[in-house]
């Protein structure tokens, strides 16, 4: 239970500090996240066609060896800043919240941090 609990409070630090870069225009789900969002219950009011919340393109698991922790973040990105930059901007800034949040749990380990980049956003898509 408590490892469920930091995987869940471990994606919501990691999807934040991932927006929190500039040039990042948003998160975007794993597929299989969409495929079930899109298989769901259609429902008639208005709640049902809400964004899925940006913790939804963040995962995080224990690395196999229990060496750590392993996160992977899927971000949309702005063409205004090199793809490379805005990358290595959001690996820095998730594996430092992520350290930072697991150090203040007492929870000192290795945290290994996967940016993939699923498009860049043209300024019309972001607005």
């Amino acid at each position: 239970m408590v490892t469920t609990f930091r995987t869940t409070a471990l994606t919501e630090v990691a999807a934040e500090a991932a927006l929190a870069v500039p040039g990042v225009a948003g998160l975007q789900p794993r597929l299989a996240q969409r495929l079930a969002a899109a298989a769901a219950p259609t429902r008639t009011d208005t709640t049902s066609h809400r964004a899925p919340p940006p913790e939804a393109a963040v995962r995080a698991d224990r690395a196999p060896d229990g060496s750590g922790w392993r996160i992977e973040v899927r971000c949309v990105l702005t063409a205004d800043r090199r793809a490379l930059d805005i990358a290595q901007d959001v690996h820095d800034r998730v594996a430092f919240a992520a350290a930072s949040h697991l150090t203040a749990l007492g929870d000192v380990e290795r945290v290994t941090v996967e940016v993939t980049v699923t498009r860049i956003a043209g300024r019309r898509d972001v607005a």
